[in-house]
């Protein structure tokens, strides 16, 4: 297919606006899928995505429309996901793209995440072609969303397609509207390969499979390639395109989004985003845009039987190269055994990833409490990076601490905004600024700290807003604040795996709830054990687990009282004895159900 019938383009929009249901329509109505093997969320092909309804990963597919204009185009079809934790993959599949479909709601209008991939798509120069969904509900309100994209979204209101992917309205001017509106690729004039690698899966009998975008040159089977952040060259076994199923080709040209299989074997040796090109003759730079990617949120994640070590390093190897966003490391732990140090990009590409883990590769595993990264001034000047309480040094020697802030969109209706302010301020936020969009609906924009967002911020917001708020949010650099290092001592021992990084303000109420829940859950011993929470040498919080009792003068009928009182101090001594040299044994499923809780 000529390069001028070429169009390659993504669909990007806040979350449940409508993507995968209108991907749906889009391949029905180029008949890329027979009608026999047509179902809902078909490029959502992972269990958890078609469980959750939400798109994780990216899906490229290939389809061809035969336009009004008597011409038949190649529409090479990215479909990206939507939640936050994912940007990441949606401006790798963006940079892929020369143009872009924006789904709005028609009932709620434009979104925090809407205006973010918008932002991102401006950043890759794409044409954008709007389309508002869901037009046949009853509260679909289009003068409103019409009079949004021209005062938030700056594009002309006649320029929307109204559209209902469930119904199959508007889904021809839509195709129409990307043959005419979005550009066709250009080929860099040299005519040396360049190819962009978006995405990769790892398959178990062909190893490592690229997805990629040819900007120009050709690949076919044979080539041998290298890419730009690794000395290895490779020779190509097999290219081919996703009609949305893997087709094999004879050769990629440019403009072509497809896959390449090389000999690759393990997961280091592909980094999305890199570009691909000839070893025989290379282009001299690679495509722009490539950056690796830094995890947010880190946890660790540990086997609950520890001779799965091994099979879990194996499984997470795998998932790596499905994801450039997940790190691992290996570490050990006194209460936990070996395990690995994670980092993912938020706290639902954590779930996913542990999930994973659990399903496709049938790990049992337990994670710790989710932690950041913070920033470490010592006294002599030394700085360190620390993202596991653990290894933060003593009080004494550390100057300061920065831990990382977010700059947070909140989209809340204009009813809520006292309670929205309010929850701002629980989680040590500032508001910077309030922006009204319309008559029901203000933004607000605030600084909060990274850790103080992770685990509840979003559930609070949506119940406080009855659903009607959404956020995102943007690294916003490190600032100094009054973090300390919290232990948990069990009968005078720290236990490591719940050591945690909290703000003094917040460390009473934090080690109150942490000693009451261990409470619950640690059996009763032979003698009284102690629950501390304590910052450095401070206790800051306590609970006490009481001893068994044995009743020892259960054999005594009437008597003299001095043999119950000798049997009586008996155990008194025995038990102030076990308290002395007595070991708590926290049974593994004491720490899977306190982690698992928070």
């Amino acid at each position: 297919m000529s390069l001028e019938l070429t169009r390659n383009f993504s669909i990007i929009a806040h979350i449940d606006h409508g993507k995968t249901t209108l991907s749906d329509r889009l391949l029905e109505f180029t008949q890329t899928v027979a009608e026999r093997d047509a179902q809902d969320q078909l490029l959502d092909a992972m269990d958890l995505e078609r469980e959750r309804g939400i798109t994780i990963k990216s899906h490229p597919v290939t389809m061809f429309y035969p336009a009004k204009d008597g011409k038949t185009y190649q529409l090479n079809f990215l479909d990206t996901p939507g939640h936050v934790d994912f940007s990441y993959e949606v401006s790798r599949s963006l940079a892929a793209c020369e143009g872009a479909i924006l789904i709005v709601d028609a009932a709620q209008g434009v979104e925090a995440q809407t205006l973010a991939n918008l932002h991102l798509a401006n950043e890759q120069e794409l044409t954008i072609v709007p389309v508002i969904n869901k037009i046949d509900l009853p509260s679909a309100d289009l003068p409103k969303v019409h009079k949004q994209l021209e005062d938030i979204v700056c594009i002309p209101a006649e320029d929307a397609i109204p559209a209902s992917a469930k119904n199959g309205i508007g889904i021809e001017e839509i195709l129409e509207a990307i043959v005419q509106r979005v550009p066709a690729p250009t080929e860099n004039k040299d005519g040396l390969l360049r190819a962009s690698v978006f995405d990769s899966i790892y398959d178990n009998f062909r190893g490592v499979v690229s997805y990629v975008r040819v900007m120009s040159g050709s690949i076919k089977k044979g080539t041998r390639i290298k890419l730009f952040h690794t000395p290895k060259t490779y020779e190509v076994k097999e290219v081919g395109v996703f009609t949305p199923k893997m087709t094999k080709r004879d050769v990629l040209n440019p403009g072509d989004v497809g896959y390449v299989i090389a000999n690759m074997k393990s997961s280091s040796e592909v980094k999305i985003g890199d570009t691909i090109t000839d070893n025989s003759h290379p282009c001299a730079e690679p495509l722009p845009g490539f950056k690796e990617i830094q995890p947010m949120v880190f946890s660790g994640i540990y086997p609950v039987d520890t001779s799965d070590f091994e099979a879990l390093k194996v499984a997470m190897g795998k998932l790596q190269i499905n994801d450039a966003a997940f790190t691992w490391q290996a570490e050990s732990s006194v209460a936990l055994g070996f395990g690995f140090r994670c980092g993912f990009l938020g706290l639902l590409h954590m779930e996913i990833i542990q999930e994973r883990l659990r399903r496709e590769f049938g790990m049992d595993i337990i994670s710790t409490y989710p932690s950041v990264i913070y920033e470490v001034t010592k006294n002599n000047g030394d700085e360190l990076i620390v993202d596991n309480p653990c290894m933060l040094p003593d009080t004494q020697v550390i100057q300061e601490i920065r831990e990382p802030m977010v700059k947070v969109y909140l989209m809340t209706p204009a009813d809520y905004i006292g309670d929205m302010m309010k929850l701002v301020m629980e989680k040590r936020g500032t508001l910077e600024n309030t922006e009204t969009i319309d008559d029901l609906r203000v933004m607000l924009t605030c600084t909060l700290p990274l850790a103080e967002i992770l685990v509840d911020f979003n559930d609070k917001l949506k119940s406080m807003t009855k659903g009607y708020g959404s956020m995102d949010y943007e690294h916003d650099g490190y600032r100094a604040e009054k973090m300390v290092k919290m232990d948990i001592l069990i009968a005078g021992e720290p236990v490591d795996a719940f050591s945690s990084i909290v703000h003094r303000d917040k460390a009473d109420y934090y080690g109150r709830h942490l000693c009451k829940k261990l409470k619950e859950v640690i059996p009763k011993q032979l003698f009284v054990v102690a629950i501390q929470a304590a910052i450095g040498g401070k206790i800051i919080a306590r609970e006490s687990i009481s001893a068994m009792s044995k009743n020892v003068t259960a054999k005594c009928y009437g008597g003299d009282i001095s043999r119950k009182r000798k049997l009586l101090e008996k155990q008194k001594k025995g038990k102030a004895k076990m308290k002395a040299i007595g070991k708590v044994n926290i049974p593994q499923d004491a720490f899977i159900r306190v982690l698992k809780n928070d």
